[in-house]
């Protein structure tokens, strides 16, 4: 097979094709070359600059030069960009006021409203219904002694979880995962129309549905999620609008799944053939901690996540970019870097050095992530104590959605 990838590195720049399944089956030995070479560089397939080192991503994380949005400093026109796609108007509607893409003040304010949902002591109550689930679904196939585990575990788990955390019924998650799993396509490099246009339909139902449920709380709050950005004392005045509500809403809920499907098959397959034994990995709670971090380090969720440069930036090795150019943090690459970690490229979930940057940094760090953890720490350790003699039925595959990372099955038996 072809190389995958191709770096010069007295040039600073390397290619490697996120639709080639040579790349993206395998990302990291292109990111173990640049390691060795150039972690910095420019990547020609998409045309910015990107940063590959621990300590470089987690500073430009939080770096307030770089942002998520740049149209509140620099106008379409100046960056050259075309008008707004006018078939993709429901799916823009729902980026408008995400708290992945808004910058301060707008984002403090948002984020205030819904953080108090999220902090570790809040979620942590959710462990004895998150262990209940694990366990149904479990016993749902159990005596079948072989199964995919993706749509069959990894997916159902946090997708009900965060429906019945924001006031949706749970019965509605096979709906929800279908319109995020459309909806997330957006993200992926060289989009289509189709691809664009069945997004943008996605969205077109999720908010005609979010805004029914957003009608009937109006009439009779409870104390779910949903109810309190409804209810919520304002924050500087202002409360919540309903678009505003509504792009909370499924930014929660497509977040609220999809790293973590990713990281439980990412984990699981990992686990199996790293021949470490299960139980000793789970044997206690701190010990489950350790192995869901390093789960993250080893084989993250998400592999790209872009930044605007602000303002002008010149960085201390020289290198420049300019006000409104994207720059890429390659989170999945600095959770690899050699320099920061011990045999960066083994898993080993008692390693004394663990870190990662797998749920970002700074202003926009994961607002789900303790939320996410518990359910990655229940999930896996109740599968592995249910079916101890787990093992790979076939050889996984990931899916063809870099920057997202995650198996496109993943067939086990026991």
């Amino acid at each position: 097979m072809p190389a995958a990838y191709s770096i010069s590195a007295d040039a600073r720049r390397a290619s490697a094709a996120p639709r080639d399944a040579a790349f993206y089956q395998e990302p990291y030995a292109f990111y173990t070359a640049l390691h060795a070479g150039t972690p910095t560089f420019v990547w020609e397939d998409y045309g910015h600059w990107c940063f590959t080192g621990f300590k470089e991503v987690n500073a430009l994380l939080r770096d307030k030069r770089f942002g998520r949005q740049i149209l509140h400093v620099i106008s379409r026109e100046e960056l050259g960009w075309p008008a707004p796609k006018a078939h993709t108007a429901a799916f823009d509607l729902t980026e408008k006021y995400s708290l992945l893409t808004l910058e301060p003040p707008a984002h403090t304010r948002l984020r205030t409203l819904v953080n108090r949902a999220f902090v570790s002591r809040h979620v942590e109550q959710l462990r004895p219904r998150i262990e209940k689930l694990a366990n149904e679904i479990i016993d749902g196939f159990e005596a079948d002694g072989s199964i995919e585990l993706i749509k069959a575990f990894a997916a159902p788990i946090p997708a009900v979880v965060i429906a019945e955390m924001i006031g949706l019924p749970a019965e509605m998650a096979p709906q929800l995962l279908n319109w995020s799993n459309r909806m997330v396509q957006m993200y992926m490099f060289g989009v289509t129309r189709e691809v664009e246009l069945d997004a943008n339909q996605a969205s077109e139902e999720f908010i005609a549905y979010l805004r029914e449920m957003i009608a009937a709380r109006r009439r009779a709050p409870t104390g779910d999620l949903l109810s309190h950005m409804l209810t919520a004392d304002p924050v500087d005045g202002q409360k919540l609008t309903e678009d505003e509500v509504v792009s909370t809403a499924i930014l929660l809920l497509n977040a609220g799944h999809e790293a973590t499907v990713h990281t439980t098959g990412n984990a699981v397959k990992t686990i199996l053939e790293s021949g470490l034994d299960p139980q000793t990995l789970f044997v206690d709670d701190k010990q489950t901690e350790a192995t869901v971090e390093e789960c993250l380090r080893y084989d993250a969720p998400l592999h790209l996540f872009t930044r605007y440069a602000l303002t002008d930036v010149t960085f201390d090795d020289g290198l420049s970019v300019k006000k409104g150019e994207t720059i890429g943090l390659m989170l999945a690459a600095a959770n690899r870097d050699p320099t920061r970690f011990r045999d960066a490229n083994l898993f080993d979930p008692f390693r004394t050095d663990g870190q990662n940057v797998s749920f970002g940094a700074g202003i926009h760090f994961c607002i789900g992530a303790p939320l996410a953890k518990i359910e990655l720490q229940v999930a896996l350790s109740t599968l592995f104590r249910r079916l101890p003699g787990l093992k790979l039925a076939a050889e996984p595959r990931y899916n063809n959605v870099y920057h997202f990372h995650g198996l496109e099955r993943l067939d086990v038996s026991w």
